[in-house]
């Protein structure tokens, strides 16, 4: 849906690379919105950012946000990665946008912090610990990412089912 957004231009191009990066960081939809180029640190895979809920934090990020980062038009004498249509602004809102998009793919429940809870969510169902999950969201509580928890359990099912079968067939 993001690919046919972008290429038919039927979205401006900060919204699908705002919810590319908002799925694919985990950060808070303001953390996005006001993310400028001086923050990114390519050379250490992470974004720096001054101010957050949570205060000053470094977000560690994959080589595919990297490469994202590098087609991202850059607009002269505009600081912001996800600039609007005001010149030297960011894009103020995605709240239209993504009631567009979502009901174009059929996802009419799916809020935008939803895209933050994916991302965790997909960090618990390929064994991260709470407390990998909670850093790289830049949670302070413990508690605060122990929502996720329960998807914890499921590649430990898996796991605990894969050693079972190996003795299984070991003792015969």
């Amino acid at each position: 849906m993001l690919k046919e957004a972008s290429w038919a231009k039927i979205e401006h191009p900060s919204v699908t690379n705002a919810i590319k990066l908002l799925l694919l960081t985990g950060c808070r939809l303001s953390e996005i919105l006001t993310l400028k180029w001086e923050y990114i640190d390519k050379l250490h895979h992470r974004i720096n950012l001054p101010d957050s809920k949570t205060g000053k934090k470094s977000v560690y990020i994959s080589p595919f946000v990297l490469e994202i980062f590098e087609n991202i038009e850059r607009k002269q004498d505009n600081p912001y990665v996800i600039y609007g249509t005001v010149e030297g602004k960011h894009l103020i809102n995605l709240q239209k946008a993504w009631r567009r998009i979502r009901k174009r793919a059929g996802l009419d429940d799916v809020r935008i912090h939803d895209l933050r809870h994916s991302f965790a969510s997909i960090g618990a169902a390929s064994g991260l610990s709470l407390p990998i999950i909670g850093a790289l969201l830049g949670h302070t509580q413990t508690q605060t990412t122990a929502r996720y928890a329960h998807l914890i359990g499921e590649p430990l099912k898996d796991a605990a089912s894969l050693i079972g079968e190996k003795m299984k067939s070991m003792l015969g």
